[in-house]
């Protein structure tokens, strides 16, 4: 298994939720951190962009050494858009969808799917989201990918407008499916909720409190994780 960050300190609060310490891991363009026992953990960069590229090199790397993995997971902190998903909280996408993966026209704006080609959504196994939710105590929604952060209210009501069932907007999850798919390999997003999205109010983040709420989700999370197989399904 492979739980792809953006940054090291959403990484180091995956790894806090282990007993034992990780080991580093060279890769060509990355650096893994092997828990024991456990999952790899990598800090895959920021933007759908560069977790894309880095979640591949590192699923590459696993299938040529011949421990190919069978599920990549997602994790790290976002906004959460009030009040489904207040600070603090959990989301565990039943839906990883592109939101700015498009073009801008007279009449609004339209995925590239209505412009006939590529794809805006990757949707988890259905009993793994299930099981999160039941093991983390998350909500279940779309977690939408953004390359630029929303910071207005504005664009927070248009986001919504556009994907009602949205909770949560980041940064890497799209990427990361996209890698996924790729190779074949089952995807799941979970996120804590540090701030509201819409206009960034630094002194309204809970960036800590949202990083331990990641820690003790994984706590919670990593039996099924560790129990659920693709070829059961």
């Amino acid at each position: 298994m492979l739980v792809a960050t953006a940054v090291p300190a959403e990484r180091d609060a995956v790894a806090r939720a282990f007993p034992v310490a990780p080991a580093e891991v060279p890769l060509p363009g990355a650096v893994l951190h092997r828990v024991p026992g456990g999952p790899d953990l990598l800090a895959a960069g920021v933007g759908p962009a560069r977790a894309a590229a880095s979640v591949s090199a590192a699923l590459t790397a696993a299938a040529l050494g011949g421990t190919p993995c069978t599920l990549v997971v997602c994790a790290g902190i976002a906004g959460g858009f009030v009040p489904d998903a207040p600070v603090g909280s959990l989301v565990v996408a039943d839906a990883i969808t592109a939101a700015d993966l498009g073009a801008e026209t007279a009449e609004g704006f339209l995925p590239v799917t209505e412009l006939g080609f590529g794809t805006v959504t990757h949707r988890p196994p259905e009993d793994l989201v299930r099981q999160a939710v039941a093991a983390t105590g998350a909500a279940a929604g779309a977690v939408l990918t953004v390359s630029t952060v929303t910071g207005t209210a504005a664009r927070a009501a248009a986001l919504r407008a556009r994907h009602p069932g949205a909770l949560a907007e980041a940064m890497e999850g799209f990427g990361v499916a996209e890698a996924a798919a790729l190779h074949g390999t089952p995807v799941l997003e979970i996120r804590a909720v540090s701030n509201p999205v819409g206009p960034r109010d630094r002194a309204a983040w809970r960036v800590g409190d949202a990083l331990t709420a990641l820690t003790t989700a994984f706590g919670k999370l990593a039996p099924v994780l560790e129990s659920w197989h693709p070829y059961d399904r």
